[in-house]
């Protein structure tokens, strides 16, 4: 055995699926405000599983009092007024039926139905004076339905307001319903952008937030600054599909800027009711890690882990999820139906294929108390990366990065075998799954 196999097996911490698991983490995460939690793929059921079952303890046991994922604003906001105990849905999964965007399974999915159906019980359970815990999306892509719900709540609390709102919201009107129509027509300046319509907008709500504030205590603050959120949506989400063109890089740290505002905005109006805000994020590890201890920071991109660091330092703790083999729910392509695929084994180079020669089914491992530990791990090695799509054709390509493990997280949590995350909706294509290398012997 390798020193670096030793080192491996002295300091990981097997879980075992006993209660206590993850003692130790949460005494790691000490009086930490921010918890990110990753995934390696979005469409593993242990990923969801897990950090389901961390932010559990983080709300019941060290006071965190807010989920943020990598989901659209409007979307996760009907899962929150659910959490919250509004009458609009009567169980979690309606509450999921606001996902109708590709990929509507990354959160309309069985485990995260049974994380609202939780979180709505917590809520049901705590006393009017204690704290809540409260669903929130981050991400951007929703410019229709942001744009739809700005226009709903004008209408019940301005409504003079909403035919010039409408006028102004009517700029992406013939571009049809696909934002990246809009992106392409006028990021290849072939239509004039929509960029002060929706400036505009966002300047006027914002000039009226006293007005409307005016009006029913927190009720109306939560609701005037989910209102505002949908229009930063709008504002932010024109801007991407409008650089997502020319290139990568402004794309995806336009992106992860937002995600960091978006949670900057959120703990923000927190406390304005209760301090601390303490928040635990959902999203992937590619957002979640540090981008500088990756290949990204040579591509000129950052991230939301990286934010976070830089703006919250040691009151951030960031948690990677590793996987060497299993199967995986993913698309062939984007747009395209969900299906069950097999994650082909962890290449040998990787930090996956590291792991899974310690033998171990499940362990935690905390990479910043142990240096000897840091130092083994200190050179850069790949990471597995698997989104929405997996093409394992092009596996090295489109599904790793390079990494070096202990900047880019403060600990990382590995499941050596995983299976598909379970969506609400199975296709056939879902159910029947891809077929085994061994077919027909089955050898």
């Amino acid at each position: 055995m390798s020193t670096k196999q030793k080192l491996l097996q002295a300091a990981t911490e097997p879980l075992t699926g006993a209660p206590g698991d993850y003692n130790s983490l949460i005494e790691r995460v000490g009086d930490a405000r921010f918890v990110l939690l990753g995934e390696a793929t979005h469409g593993t059921h242990e990923f969801y599983r897990e950090r389901a079952q961390i932010t559990k303890r983080l709300i019941r046991e060290r006071g965190f009092n807010a989920v943020a994922v990598e989901a659209d604003w409007p979307d996760a906001h009907r899962v929150n007024r659910f959490a919250g105990g509004a009458k609009d849905d009567t169980e979690a999964v309606e509450a999921l039926a606001g996902f109708k965007r590709f990929p509507q399974w990354m959160w309309r999915n069985a485990d995260v139905l049974d994380f609202a159906g939780w979180l709505r019980a917590h809520n049901d359970s705590r006393k009017f004076h204690q704290r809540k815990a409260g669903f929130y999306g981050l991400d951007l892509y929703s410019l229709r339905a942001s744009i739809e719900a700005v226009l709903s709540y004008l209408t019940r609390v301005d409504p003079s307001s909403v035919p010039r709102a409408r006028k102004r919201y009517a700029c992406f009107d013939h571009f049809g319903p696909d934002s990246r129509s809009y992106g392409l027509a006028t990021g290849l300046g072939m239509e004039p952008s929509c960029e002060d319509a929706v400036v505009s907008e966002l300047t006027e709500l914002r000039l009226r937030e006293d007005e409307y504030m005016s009006r029913d205590g927190r009720v109306a603050a939560d609701d005037l600054f989910s209102a505002e959120q949908n229009a930063v949506v709008v504002k932010n989400a024109e801007q991407y599909y409008r650089t997502m063109f020319r290139g990568e890089v402004s794309s995806w740290n336009l992106r992860d800027h937002h995600m960091m505002d978006t949670l900057v905005s959120l703990v923000a109006h927190l406390e304005q009711f209760e301090k601390p805000a303490k928040v635990v994020v959902w999203a992937h590890n590619s957002h979640l890690g540090d981008a500088r201890a990756t290949e990204m920071r040579r591509r000129g991109e950052l991230n939301l882990g990286q934010l976070v660091r830089e703006r919250f330092g040691r009151q951030a703790v960031l948690i990677g999820f590793t996987t060497p083999h299993g199967t995986v729910t993913a698309a062939s392509d984007w747009d395209a139906p969900a299906e069950r695929k097999r994650l082909r084994p962890a290449l040998p180079e990787s930090h996956e294929a590291l792991f899974h020669e310690t033998g171990l089914a499940r362990f935690w491992l905390d990479l910043e108390k142990n240096g000897e530990l840091r130092a083994a791990l200190g050179e850069g090695r790949l990471e597995r990366a698997v989104g929405v799509v997996y093409r394992p054709e092009t596996e090295r390509a489109s599904h790793y990065f390079k990494a070096t493990l202990p900047e880019h997280f403060d600990a990382v949590l590995h499941i050596d075998e995983t299976r598909a995350v379970e969506p609400l909706e199975r296709t056939a294509g879902w159910e029947t799954g891809e077929v085994e290398e061994t077919y027909p012997s089955g050898l």
